[in-house]
This record gives structure tokens, sequence and C-alpha cells, in this order.
């Protein structure tokens, strides 16, 4: 009889490895880079070297000295954490504000789990909302957009975020169309407006998405499925009330939304492991976006939503486990 030995999984090997994957996401990112360096000059360039080495250090510190294992800084995790966390803030963050995200990014959302594949809190967006609640004031001082050509010194000229604008409006008592009706959509496609490093221009983020989907780096519906959740809850305002709630497009081109959708969301650690799951928690992250931006304190609510829902993972990777090869259906 012919006996056969198996191993442990997995069983079949494919070519792609982390380190691909990661510097794959550093490619689709290049384009909002230059997007921001475009709009933003040295300030863009300071923002994400001292990101990216600081989240580098770190981690390389805490695997030398605490955890000593193996160094995984190559492997380009460390390096899309630091990327992600300055295109999450703004281009005039002081610089030891950004080394402290980078420190909660890495030492605290990352390698005090284990490192990566065990953490369960998307590590950028923890580090952002942290630095959110700790520095308001810095975090939600957006400098105004000017392209590298201009005279314009950026650091004397702020102004607030196309969703900023909105809430303050509202809160005013003014009505949807008064606020909104100097708004050139096309700005919010090129990205000259306020708002955080790469959050602006949705053409760049959509390329970028776009070239992550080709290289099946991502799935496509859980983008779709959040901006479709959000343009569904804001129509629905808005058709019922359009002078208290603006239409689902500005919603969608507007704060971190895309750059969300596209870019953390879509995370493998933190996000459910069948597509089931995927549905009902890119579902979720959509409806608590809008849910914050329309009544809740913050103008934006991406970065909360995706980490809520991060929290839900377990529970919705155990309601959607998907069935045992040769198990039998009765």
């Amino acid at each position: 009889m012919n006996q056969f030995t198996i191993s442990g999984s997995p069983h079949v090997h494919g070519e792609e490895s982390t380190k691909k994957i990661m510097y794959s996401v550093v490619i689709a990112m290049l384009p909002m880079f230059l997007v921001s360096i475009y709009f933003f000059g040295l300030n863009a360039l300071r923002v994400v070297a001292i990101s990216v080495a600081s989240c580098l250090l770190i981690e390389w510190l805490i695997q030398k000295y605490m955890i000593k294992g193996p160094n995984t800084i190559s492997d380009g995790s460390a390096l899309v954490t630091g990327m992600l966390l300055a295109f999450n803030v703004p281009a005039n963050i002081p610089w030891w504000m950004l080394v402290i995200g980078a420190a909660v990014s890495i030492g605290i959302a990352k390698m005090s789990f284990g490192g990566l594949g065990k953490n369960p809190f998307n590590p950028a967006l923890v580090g952002r909302v942290f630095m959110l609640i700790s520095f308001p004031v810095a975090m939600t001082t957006w400098p105004v957009p000017h392209p590298v050509f201009s005279n314009t010194v950026l650091d004397a000229v702020t102004g607030p975020t196309p969703l900023g604008i909105l809430k303050e409006g509202l809160a005013q008592g003014l009505t949807v169309e008064e606020i909104t009706k100097n708004i050139d959509y096309i700005d919010f496609l090129i990205g000259n407006r306020g708002g955080s490093l790469a959050e602006m221009c949705a053409i760049a983020i959509l390329i970028g998405g776009l070239f992550l989907i080709i290289r099946r780096v991502i799935d496509w519906q859980t983008p779709v499925i959040i901006i479709a959740t959000v343009a569904i809850i804001a129509g629905i305002c808005w058709l019922i009330n359009p002078a208290q709630y603006v239409n689902p497009l500005y919603h969608i081109l507007s704060g971190g939304l895309l750059l969300g959708a596209f870019f953390m969301a879509t995370d493998m650690v933190t996000t459910p492991m069948t597509m089931g799951g995927k549905i009902v928690f890119s579902i979720g992250v959509g409806a608590l976006t809008i849910i914050i931006r329309l009544w809740g304190a913050y103008p934006e609510g991406m970065s909360f939503a995706i980490l809520i829902m991060n929290a839900f993972v377990p529970l919705i990777n155990k309601g959607f486990k998907p069935k045992r090869f040769g198990v039998v259906k009765k």
C-alpha cells in the first residue's frame, strides 16, 4: 500500500511574498507622494522622510533589544506604515509629533502584539488617531496647498478642509447650497484643497488603488462596497433634506474616504479572511464613516470607522468560517 506524507500547511507555494506585496503598495502610493510634493514642496518630503525613518528605526530597535528576533524591517511593512502615517497628517506637522506617532504605530499597534501578521489594528491609523487626540490643534491645522512654483509661504497660510467647511457652516446655520456654492469638484480630483498630505488628490489615489487591484494585492469589493455604502446613506439623507445634507459626490471625493478605502481598509492582517466577512466589514466601515461625518463631533470619520471594524474582525471571522475541505453539508 502506498503511503503519503502530509506536511504542514501551506501546501501550495505561490510567487507572492510579504516583501513583494508591501513594495507593490509602496509603488501604488508613489502618485500620491508626487502630488503631495507638488502641492507642499519640501514639507511633504520632510514629513514622509521623518515618518518612514522613525518607523524603520523604532522597529529595528525593538527587534534588536527587546524581542531579539530576526530583523524584518526589509520586508517593507514598516516602510508602508511610515508612508501611510505621513499621508494621514498635515504637511506642517512638527517633526517630534511624527516621531511619537511612529512610536505608537510600530511600538504599540504592531510590535507589542508580536509583529506583522499579529496586530489586530491598522498600525498607521492607531498612530494617526493617537496624534489626533493628543495634538488636536496641530493635527487639524491644514496648510493651503500651493504648487511648488507658487511664491506663497506654506507655513503662513492655513485653511479648513472641505468637510471642516461643511461642518462649520452647518453649525452656523447656513444651508448646504450656501456653503458649497463656490465648490469646484475639479479641485477635489487634482488635490487643490485642504487636507492631509495624500488624501486630497482623488485621481492619484484611484491610480494607486487600480494598480493594487490589477496586481491582485487587494480585492475590488472592499473599496467599492465602502464607497457605495457612504454614497447610499449620504444620498438618502440628501434626497430627504438637501438643505442640511450635501450630495454623495462631496463625501466621496473629500476627506480620507478614498485613501482609507483603498489603502487601509484592505489591509490583509486587520480585515476578515472570507469574502462574506469582507462584505460585512466594508459595509460597517462605510456606515460608521458617514454616521460620524453627519452626526458626530468630528468632520471626518474614516480612521475611527476602520479601527472600530478592526475590533470586530475576530467576531466576523467566526461568523463567516469557510467550510472545511471534505465536510459534507447536512
